[in-house]
């Protein structure tokens, strides 16, 4: 029957063009065709008969009568949110009568929702099964939790909203679409989090479990219908909460550079405790997967970047009511919660930038190793093992690679610059001397990779001068970064360790004599002049057997730089004697065909006539 995507639908429909009063009148010619289809409208100018209570056997025969009854109630809501909407300009506010009128349009709505799903309860008449009687169910609870909250009785809006949360959280399992899912966060969680703040529920409380206290008042029929959809519901509170740390086991505290404060917000410590779980999940995976290609590390941190990512929002979500509430930066709470902020700000951060790092490759991609960052290609690198000498890669993919990598770096200075931004870092200087040194470490990268790049343009000078800046901006960051007492783990984040440094500091001096040389050699060829040798240009090296006439060695011209690949003769005289002794697969076929193709050309020859003389004389 698809009672929740008939009523969601129709309300997106007519709310994307228009407003609550549209909505009314687009149902209301809709409640007319309904009746004409079941020959019940009344006629012009006819008499006027009371409605009837729809039935189990009329849903049974025509589902028409359950469309009918769902638009009706809908109607009456979209009445009721209609006039909410027109005096919420109102700066003296909504009178009583306006608010008793709200209240009886949501009154006679809950009530029709609530007459159809006891009507579909009589599943054995009515052929519903359990999902449209628990959609049926949770509906009326909207409903009726609506009307609640415009009466002001949180208590039994907040039972009202539970019994809605609780049904759809079990049903978005069994289904596929997030039409539940939007339902519970855009509709659902805010009236129960308000109700519960009217109530005097203390905010440490989470959701979830205020939801499942309220929902243990509701009849027995109702828990066995939700339990035989998802039992799990029932012992979480939220089908999110799965494999989670609950409301009780949630960390009530977070420490942030040995200072401890306390969680001011139930949706905080349950985010941070999804934080705990997906950051024990990913040293799992990366610590029993090594040989993992660098996308497919990358794409591990997912969930640890999405579940850091709801901590940082239910943390501003939280400042932001405190905030509309009157509270002053002063107030222990909003203290606490700045505190908050930070930490739970650098720890999605510090997350993003190992992601990066991860996607750069082996040491941060401080090794000249030209892979591809997107995918590997393992069949065509066995295929470059199995030769003896592997193909390398065009000049121009190499740089593109490396554009990659330096695009990688960019982004990982910026989020240290938006740590550094964050309250209270500045203040600390061991933390914020311990980012510089890191901003230089990458900055390091950073150079070396864009040298590499101009030393395969054949740019020297420039290489050198950036591999330079390199290993100065590393040895300000080696006295630092050396002193890293924490240990590293499997996954990266935004903790360079010590070895991390010292390994970058070896291999920047390795190449900073690389790069002289080649400035050298560079600079040697556009001074030298141009001399005609003899041999022709052949180098010393291939004539070392013959003594110059001159009594003068060219030296300008020892060997073939850069190597080409050449034959070299190696006593072809041996290898044609050897041909003799050695049987060759090939010319062992050969010595088996030889004698077939002899006893074939025997009788042959046999048959041929003799040769006589001139004329057909014998000789």
């Amino acid at each position: 029957m698809d009672i929740t995507k008939f009523v969601v639908s129709h309300r997106e429909n007519a709310l994307l063009y228009g407003d609550y009063a549209t909505y009314r009148a687009q149902l209301s010619r809709k409640l007319l065709n309904c009746r004409k289809k079941l020959n019940i409208a009344t006629k012009s100018r006819g008499k006027f008969h009371p409605k009837a209570q729809i039935t189990a056997e009329q849903i049974s025969d025509n589902h028409e009568y359950l469309h009918l009854a769902l638009l009706t109630a809908e109607r009456t809501w979209a009445h009721a949110m209609s006039m909410k909407a027109s005096h919420a300009a109102d700066t003296k506010g909504m009178t009583s009568k306006t608010r008793s009128h709200i209240v009886s349009r949501l009154e006679k709505g809950a009530r029709t929702a609530e007459k159809l799903a006891d009507a579909l309860s009589q599943d054995a008449v009515s052929g519903a099964n359990p999902n449209d009687i628990l959609e049926a169910r949770a509906y009326a609870a909207l409903l009726r939790g609506a009307a609640n909250f415009e009466k002001q009785s949180w208590e039994d809006c907040i039972v009202s909203y539970a019994v809605a949360r609780m049904i759809y959280s079990a049903l978005s399992t069994s289904t596929k679409g997030d039409i539940y899912k939007d339902l519970l966060t855009d509709t659902i969680d805010p009236s129960i989090r308000y109700a519960a703040y009217q109530a005097k529920i203390p905010r440490t409380q989470p959701i979830p479990s205020i939801a499942k206290k309220a929902f243990a008042k509701a009849d027995d029929d109702l828990v066995d219908r939700v339990k035989a959809v998802n039992p799990s519901v029932l012992e979480q509170g939220d089908v999110a909460m799965t494999g989670v740390a609950g409301a009780e086991g949630a960390p009530s505290t977070i420490t942030w550079r040995s200072r401890e404060v306390k969680i001011e917000d139930a949706s905080i410590a349950v985010a941070w405790a999804s934080v705990q779980t997906a950051r024990a999940k990913l040293n799992e995976r990366l610590s029993t997967a090594a040989s993992l290609a660098p996308k497919d590390k990358a794409a591990a941190y997912d969930d640890i970047l999405a579940a850091t990512q709801d901590a940082v929002d239910a943390t501003k979500q939280a400042i932001d009511e405190l905030r509309g509430e009157g509270v002053t930066q002063s107030d222990p709470r909003m203290q606490s919660l700045q505190i908050t902020r930070t930490a739970v700000n650098f720890e999605m951060i510090s997350w993003r930038i190992g992601r990066n790092r991860v996607l750069a490759g082996e040491l941060d991609g401080a090794r000249a190793t030209f892979e591809d960052l997107s995918k590997r290609k393992k069949k065509a690198q066995e295929a470059e093992q199995a030769t003896e000498r592997p193909k390398e890669e065009a000049p121009g993919r190499q740089i593109a690679k490396l554009k990659e990598k330096v695009v990688l770096y960019d982004g990982t200075l910026q989020s240290l610059e938006t740590i550094s931004e964050l309250p209270g870092v500045a203040n600390d200087q061991e933390l914020f001397t311990r980012l510089q040194a890191t901003s230089q470490y990458f900055t390091a990268l950073k150079s070396l990779a864009i040298a590499r790049s101009h030393s395969l343009a054949h740019n020297d000078a420039n290489a050198l001068a950036l591999i330079q800046h390199a290993l100065s901006q590393t040895e300000s960051a080696l006295p630092v970064l050396s002193s890293t007492t924490e240990e590293s783990t499997p996954a990266r984040n935004i903790l360079v360790s010590a070895s991390d440094i010292q390994t970058l500091h070896t291999l920047l001096n390795g190449e900073l004599h690389r790069a002289r040389a080649l400035v050298e050699i560079s600079q040697h060829n556009k001074n030298k002049k141009p001399t005609t040798t003899s041999s022709g240009g052949k180098p010393l090296i291939g004539q070392l057997a013959n003594y110059p006439s001159s009594g003068q060695v060219n030296l300008d011209n020892i060997v073939v730089y850069p190597p080409k690949l050449e034959a070299i003769p190696v006593k072809p005289i041996f290898l044609d004697v050897a041909w003799n002794y050695i049987d060759y697969p090939e010319k062992q076929a050969a010595k088996v065909e030889k004698p077939q193709q002899r006893a074939e050309e025997q009788p042959q020859e046999e048959e041929k006539p003799k040769k006589r003389g001139w004329f057909g004389f014998g000789r």
